[in-house]
């Protein structure tokens, strides 16, 4: 239940957050721009805790699956495709999160959604948090069963339980745990792989001579995209990179190097890596296939693609022991940035359809007790279909957005250039990213099960991307971009942006919650002579304080 703050000094309205909200914000940023007086890591940092949220073993997983039903060749030109898709539409989002300091879903908000239109898309990111989440934590279950003898059921309880207090403290304790975690999670991933190309180079050719578990695996263009589908329901991870790079600093001359490298990295260069990953969970697969009894029962399986290589380097006793310590750092490193990134998701729907702010831990629990539904009905053995299924509405999500920002932000100038996320200045609704994503995800679907006919269904990632891609402008140039800004003036005279293009860090004073916060978090109060957050514009249930769509208020500064 939510409680109300009470007035017990001053004068002015009662406030209308819940309580604890405005401190709460103030640590993790849910639902807010990122201020610079709390952005003070530098561009390295944020880049290697963004990178650490990449230390997922699904990929080994997924690279794994893929290769199995569709042989090496296949599985390799769907990853390239992966690999491209994901860079060139996260380079825009990327860059935008950094540039001016968002998560993704108030970029989405301004970029073709409108203020209610993206809490759809806040649906499809949490869904990818706890899918993922899921997938890890069943990888671990799996690590604990082998090492320790934890039944599964067990293993599913203790990968959830762990996360959550790792995550009550938000981005402060998340980016200490992302860099201490991470040189010891590279070699142990490293390792065997490394191993394997020095001491049994002829696995290089049974690698690329593989044809899947059918030995059906020709070339085949169909084949090749099926395969590409499944990874591109990784799309959605921009979201996740996007939780950390928003907390980049400010873009300066001195800097520019640093910041454009951590940014590009960080954010679409992701990608780089997690291609790698799915290449050497297939490579390690089609090696335990080969060379294993009983192998292919397990190959997919990252605990054991780990284990048999470790076997052959050192004595079972450390083998087991240096596995499901990988399988256990790599499970906690991504799923604090799945449980953190999935609970500010369900927060912002939350409070933006009801006006109030429970709190981001309630969505913690709810986004952790999903997950473990999801573990306990053994998701691991239908993988493929999940991810598939998924793909279709991460894509067009994605796309959609990036189509706004990078065509008609920056092309046809349709769409304003600077973002915009406050309660007041955005239309409810916008059709141009609302409608694309709805048509897109709608139509990839329906090919996805076949309703467009056999030919189409491999294809469906292509419908999804083609249509997500060009609909916005489309919509854009057909609507007259009428429907982005509800006003252009958030009654304030002090500038937005300081002399580098950086959002401002002037602050101002919220009448409402009584703190004070940066110049592009506030907006003048429509019924005061004051100004008020964006947390409390929405939270704030009968619009007291949100400004019309005409005549701005302009309060004295």
């Amino acid at each position: 239940m939510t409680q109300e703050i009470t007035e017990t000094t001053g004068t002015g309205p009662e406030p209308v957050e819940p309580a604890g909200a405005a401190r709460e914000t103030l640590e993790d940023y849910t639902l807010r721009f990122a201020p610079r007086s709390y952005r003070r890591w530098s561009t390295g940092v944020v880049a290697v805790s963004a990178l650490g949220g990449i230390a997922y073993l699904a990929d080994f997983a997924i690279g794994a699956n893929i290769g199995i039903s569709y042989g090496t060749t296949n599985a390799l030109w769907g990853i390239l495709v992966f690999a491209v898709v994901i860079f060139a539409t996260g380079f825009p989002l990327a860059y935008y999160a950094a540039r001016y300091n968002l998560d993704l879903d108030l970029i989405t908000r301004g970029s073709g959604f409108g203020y209610y239109g993206s809490v759809v898309t806040n649906v499809i990111f949490a869904t990818f948090t706890f899918i993922f989440f899921a997938l890890e934590g069943s990888i671990m279950a799996q690590g604990l069963q082998l090492g320790l003898g934890l039944p599964l059921w067990l293993g599913y309880a203790l990968s959830t339980l762990i996360i959550f207090p790792l995550v009550v403290y938000g981005m402060s304790l998340l980016s200490k745990l992302q860099l201490w975690t991470t040189p010891l999670w590279l070699v142990l991933m490293v390792a065997p792989f490394v191993y394997l190309l020095v001491s049994h180079p002829d696995s290089v050719a049974t690698f690329f001579a593989y044809q899947g578990e059918d030995g059906n695996g020709a070339p085949s263009l169909g084949a090749v995209m099926l395969a590409a589908g499944v990874c591109l329901s990784l799309i959605a991870q921009i979201a996740e990179q996007i939780d950390y790079l928003r907390f980049m600093p400010p873009r300066t001359p001195e800097n520019r190097r640093r910041w454009w490298t951590a940014m590009v990295l960080a954010g679409p260069g992701w990608v780089l890596f997690g291609a790698v990953k799915q290449v050497v969970g297939l490579f390690l697969a089609v090696y335990i296939i080969a060379n294993v009894t009983g192998g292919a029962a397990v190959a997919n399986q990252p605990v054991h693609q780990f284990l048999e290589i470790y076997r052959d380097i050192m004595p079972p006793w450390a083998a087991m022991t240096l596995a499901v310590v990988l399988v256990v750092i790599s499970q906690i490193k991504i799923n604090v940035t799945n449980a953190y990134s999935g609970s500010l998701a369900w927060t912002n729907s939350f409070t933006r359809v009801t006006r109030r702010y429970p709190g981001r831990l309630v969505f913690l629990g709810v986004n952790l007790a999903i997950a473990l539904v999801l573990m306990e009905a053994n998701m691991f053995d239908f993988l493929n279909t999940i991810l598939g299924f998924y793909a279709n509405c991460g894509m067009s999500w994605v796309v959609v957005v990036a189509s706004d920002i990078a065509i008609n932000k920056y092309l046809l100038k349709l769409s304003p250039k600077e973002p915009e996320f406050r309660r007041g200045m955005l239309y409810a609704v916008n059709p141009v990213g609302f409608g694309s994503m709805i048509v897109s995800a709608g139509v990839s679907i329906v090919a996805f099960f076949g309703g467009l006919g056999a030919a189409v269904q491999p294809f469906s990632p292509l419908v999804a991307i083609g249509l997500a891609l060009v609909l916005p402008p489309v919509i854009a140039v057909a609507t007259r971009g009428r429907y982005y800004l509800r006003r252009t003036d958030d009654g304030i005279e002090l500038p937005m942006y300081d002399e580098h293009g950086n959002p401002s860090g002037e602050t101002l004073h919220c009448h409402v919650c009584r703190q004070d916060f940066e110049r592009p978090d506030v907006a003048a109060c429509h019924t005061h002579d004051a100004y008020v957050c964006s947390l409390c514009l929405s939270t704030d249930r009968v619009g007291d304080h949100v400004l019309p769509a005409t005549d701005p208020v302009r309060p004295r500064s």
